[in-house]
């Protein structure tokens, strides 16, 4: 683990006491009140139907992973850099009985044998904590059996130039598509560093592991909005905020 991984977990292990926090509210989103996004139920809805196995790089607080078994899913294997999250995560998947379970280790390099999962599930706030895209990319498809699928539903690489100003949508000054990273500077990773890789970046990476792409969406909603009400023009419909992608091996 390099320095800047090192740092960015540091960041994390305070950022996740938020899953701990709140535990109960998310032990009612992980019993039904939350699920996965409708388009994300109906891109993934050939592969949830067969009962597949998941991996899912970089969990967070593990309520994806109770709506993935809910949709069908048979067991869902949740790996997260974060010791306090994936605790919380693994005490509200035994308090429901649902067959998940979660591993605190990072990713790329996540401890589990080859072609072990039908589904790598992630997204959602986890490729920009990549220092090694293609790292990522080439465990991903390790851990696929031949024919499992990817699925990544994130924010689009834009984002992070978009102000959040509430009457026009503003490029930030100190931001680039290109750069090679910067610096979070809204809760919860204030002070981490996120790695700016482009839509090329990700989709290169992908096939370069041998994966195959079978879709690639962008979308105007963003995955997370602040739960205080604020908005921001940005999201108003006229800029990309989101993407899925799905690929099989």
């Amino acid at each position: 683990m390099d320095e800047a991984v090192r740092s960015n977990r540091a960041v994390w292990e305070r950022a996740s006491t938020k899953h701990v926090n709140e535990y109960d509210d998310l032990l009612a989103d992980a019993r039904g009140r939350v699920g996965l996004f409708p388009r994300e139920l109906e891109l993934l809805s050939a592969v949830l139907a067969t009962g597949p196995t998941v991996v899912h790089f970089q969990s967070g607080h593990g309520v994806d992973d109770t709506a993935l078994v809910r949709a069908g899913a048979r067991s869902v294997l949740g790996i997260d850099y974060s010791v306090v999250a994936a605790g919380a995560a693994q005490r509200r998947a035994t308090e429901i009985g649902v067959p998940v379970r979660y591993v605190a280790a990072e990713v790329p390099g996540v401890p589990v044998r080859d072609e072990c999962a039908d589904l790598v599930y992630t997204g959602k706030g986890a490729l920009i904590w990549m220092r090694d895209l293609d790292a990522w990319a080439r465990d991903a498809a390790r851990v696929l059996r031949p024919g499992g699928s990817l699925f990544v539903y994130e924010g689009h690489p834009a984002v992070p130039l978009w102000s959040w100003d509430e009457d026009e949508p503003r490029i930030r000054a100190d931001r680039s598509y290109f750069a090679e990273s910067h610096i979070n500077d809204t809760f919860p990773g204030n002070g981490a560093r996120e790695w700016q890789w482009t839509l090329g970046q990700i989709v290169t990476a992908i096939t370069r592991a041998g994966l195959r792409l079978d879709v690639l969406e962008e979308y105007a909603e963003p995955f997370w909005r602040p739960q205080d009400g604020y908005t921001a023009a940005a999201w108003s419909g006229r800029l990309p905020n989101a993407y899925a992608l799905l690929a099989h091996k």
